[in-house]
């Protein structure tokens, strides 16, 4: 395995990071910074995640994709598809980042293992059929952007980033 695993993820107040296979909201540059940081590393992703991007983005290009699923008939082109997080974890080149990115069942498995986790955390309560896993006492707040509160969308959507080390 890398010497990193890391989470990455967007939530509601309430923890909702999805509903119905979509996100319900939109932050310009979110995609930019997801795409900064999982670029160039290996994305582990449940099948319904992988289902929810676009045709155009899949395999999300520049990244090693990684389909978690328990159909083993399934087909992702441009993916690794296996079977459980174990095999995605010991299939992945142990030289590149890797990186969870959903989703909510996929998360939970995975949180367990990870270093590191890269949450942006929207201020709104959305209703929603995917949460993000608990983050507990052994998760430390390493940084906040902005530090002194939140970033606004044009829309008015506040949200923030924030990094957590274990």
């Amino acid at each position: 395995m890398s010497t990193s695993l890391a989470l990455i993820w967007a939530q509601t107040t309430t923890g909702v990071i999805g509903g119905e296979g979509d996100i319900p909201w939109h932050i310009p540059g979110e995609q930019r910074r997801f795409k900064e940081f999982t670029l160039g590393g290996t994305v582990i992703m449940g099948r319904k995640t992988w289902e929810s991007f676009p045709a155009r983005i899949r395999p999300m290009p520049g990244r090693d994709n990684i389909v978690v699923t328990r159909n083993a008939a399934y087909d992702a082109p441009g993916a690794l598809v296996v079977g459980s997080v174990e095999q995605a974890l010991a299939a992945a080149d142990p030289a590149k980042q890797l990186w969870c990115i959903g989703g909510g069942e996929i998360y939970a498995q995975m949180i367990g293992l990870a270093d590191r986790l890269e949450v942006t955390e929207v201020d709104i309560d959305a209703p929603g059929d995917a949460f993000a896993p608990p983050i507990g006492d052994d998760w430390r707040q390493a940084s906040v952007d902005p530090e002194s509160g939140w970033h606004e969308s044009p829309e008015g959507l506040r949200y923030r980033y924030v990094s957590y080390l274990r």
